[in-house]
């Protein structure tokens, strides 16, 4: 990737800044199965602003945020102290694979109804009475 593409893009890895960060105070945690690398304060010193410790993720590749597996994204949000890596975390049967976004895609979700799922108006009841200008 070029310097020129991590300087002014963030939604590919990390951008510049992000990785000179990362390398100077940054701890690496883990890694999860879709490549990305998750890090935080190195010793887990506590951000003076914030009052906690700073966690982060750079992704492999585009930046989904939708693609952090459920033990991450706790660990993450400061809703566990314990990464995946130090525990053994297992998958609760109603957690669900990672499906990526879709939306804006063909193969995004079109619920009944909509035009976009056919292309056609379904009709409406018989109380509707469509307004014409007159003239």
């Amino acid at each position: 990737m070029s310097v020129i593409t991590r300087f002014f893009t963030w939604w590919n890895k990390a951008t510049l800044s992000t990785g000179l960060w990362t390398m100077l105070y940054g701890e690496r945690v883990g890694t999860d199965e879709f490549g990305n690398v998750y890090y935080r304060r190195r010793g887990g010193k506590k951000d003076k602003a914030l009052g906690f410790e700073r966690r982060w993720v750079i992704f492999n590749g585009y930046c989904e945020g939708s693609a952090i597996p459920q033990g991450w994204y706790g660990w993450l949000h400061h809703t566990v102290d314990t990464p995946p890596t130090q525990e053994n975390y297992v998958r609760r049967e109603w957690e669900l694979p990672h499906q990526p976004n879709m939306t804006g895609t063909p193969l995004a979700y079109r619920p009944p109804g909509s035009q976009l799922s056919t292309g056609e108006r379904t009709p409406a009841g018989g109380d509707y009475v469509a307004w014409r200008p007159e003239g």
